[in-house]
């Protein structure tokens, strides 16, 4: 009997320990498929930690690149492109472009354990917008033309315009004249045109004049139209305000006396304390904004041009004399498209024997025209890109060839000017 209970003891034990087993196995197995959970949520956690960290640190290193050439740059140190600088832990390859149109663009591409983080950055010589919408604008002073005078683009003009003699100058595309009393005379307009009065002209388009005013020996393409208000006056494109910043930019080039010269000069920026003389085959390369107080004369085959280095942007010429540009002088921008040279005269004369700025004798080239103080007189075969003035005088054989890119001409100091960032940010 005692045998049995031991025997049967023993049994109890067994069974109890595989109700044990199966009670601790499957927890056992929960509790080890938590920790393998956990081990591997966070071990994928740490690896995203990670990524994000040498991302962002392949980020920083890109941009440390970008901030390193535009310091070499701006301080003329030696570079290369491409080139690879080490930023902490990881390093960055950084390409530059060639400069067009005054920019260039910089690529920086970061990377830390192959993480690659991109960053672009355009940097662009610092330049001022003038918009030149018309082929001319006119002042007050009104325009003439002769009749074998040629504007291809719009002109607005705040007076009237009329002709030299009998004969009818041409403007290709629309026409516009501000103020009641003004006129719109002797002249064949190929667009239409806005005035308050018209006599003795031919227009294609449609003719718009102001109640009170007449329409005379004028047919019309189109409509006759009358308008209850006058065209209202423009101001010239160019503030004062903007000249004399570009005087001050000139002058703190230096200050030089007066030039004679049929040799091959590079100047600017620079302020010129007299006049300013090329002739005789001399070339003029400008190399920054050029600042004349006294006269200005281009002359006998004298060749003035941009310095390639402003690339799609435009530079000027300014001067409070007179401007006299005749006998083949020549006047170019960089050779870029949408690079032109300006002549800009400050000069108040509306003297047509001694004008504040004369051009003649096939002188050509890239180059806008402006004397918004006085009178600008225009013959013998000028051409240009546009004109703007107080008062115009196209005489025999001037050809004014408007180009659109004049809506959005730049205009910086050159190659010597400020360059900025105009663009930053990630690409992929």
């Amino acid at each position: 009997m005692k045998y049995l209970n031991t025997k049967s003891k023993t049994k109890n034990f067994r069974e109890r320990g595989f109700i044990a087993f199966f009670i601790i196995f499957p927890i056992t197995a929960i509790i080890f498929g938590i920790a393998a959970s956990v081990f591997t949520l966070t071990y994928n956690e740490q690896k995203i930690i990670q990524n994000i960290v040498k991302s962002a640190q392949a980020y920083y290193a890109a941009e440390g690149g970008v901030e390193d050439i535009i310091l070499r740059l701006k301080k003329n140190k030696n570079w290369s492109s491409p080139y690879i600088l080490n930023v902490g832990d990881g390093s960055t390859t950084v390409e530059v472009s060639d400069i067009i149109g005054g920019s260039r663009t910089i690529t920086s591409s970061g990377g830390v354990s192959d993480r690659i983080r991109k960053i672009q950055a355009a940097y662009s010589i610092s330049s001022d917008e003038v918009a030149f919408h018309y082929g001319a604008q006119i002042g007050d002073g009104g325009l003439k033309m002769s009749a074998s005078s040629v504007i291809r683009g719009n002109v607005f003009s705040n007076g009237s315009i009329v002709p030299e003699s009998s004969g009818r100058g041409t403007i290709d595309n629309d026409v516009y004249v501000a103020y009641n009393g003004n006129k719109i005379e002797g002249v064949n307009i190929g667009g239409d045109a806005y005035a308050f009065t018209f006599q003795d002209c031919n227009v294609v388009g449609d003719i718009y004049y102001v109640s009170g005013g007449s329409v005379s020996g004028c047919p019309a393409g189109g409509a006759v139209n009358i308008r209850p208000n006058q065209v209202d006056s423009r101001l010239m494109p160019i503030s004062d305000s903007q000249i004399s910043s570009w005087k001050n930019e000139a002058a703190s080039g230096g200050i030089m006396g007066s030039i004679n010269s049929s040799a091959n000069l590079n100047l600017g920026p620079v302020k010129i304390e007299g006049n300013l003389r090329i002739y005789g085959n001399g070339t003029l390369t400008i190399q920054g904004t050029i600042w004349v107080t006294g006269n200005l004369t281009f002359e006998n085959n004298a060749e003035i041009k941009l310095n390639p280095s402003y690339y799609g942007n435009s530079g000027m010429i300014i001067a409070d004399g007179k401007v006299l540009l005749q006998n083949n002088a020549e006047l170019e921008g960089s050779g870029q498209p949408g690079s032109y040279l300006m002549v800009l005269s400050a000069n108040n004369s509306v003297d047509e024997f001694s004008p504040a700025f004369r051009v003649k004798n096939n002188t050509e080239g890239d180059v806008i025209f402006y004397a918004s103080n006085g009178l600008m007189v225009l013959e013998n075969n000028a051409e240009l890109r546009e004109a703007t003035a107080y008062k115009l005088f196209l005489k025999d054989n001037v050809e004014v060839n408007y180009q659109t890119g004049l809506q959005d001409a730049s205009f910086s100091s050159g190659p010597g000017g400020s360059w900025k960032v105009v663009s930053w940010g990630e690409v992929e």
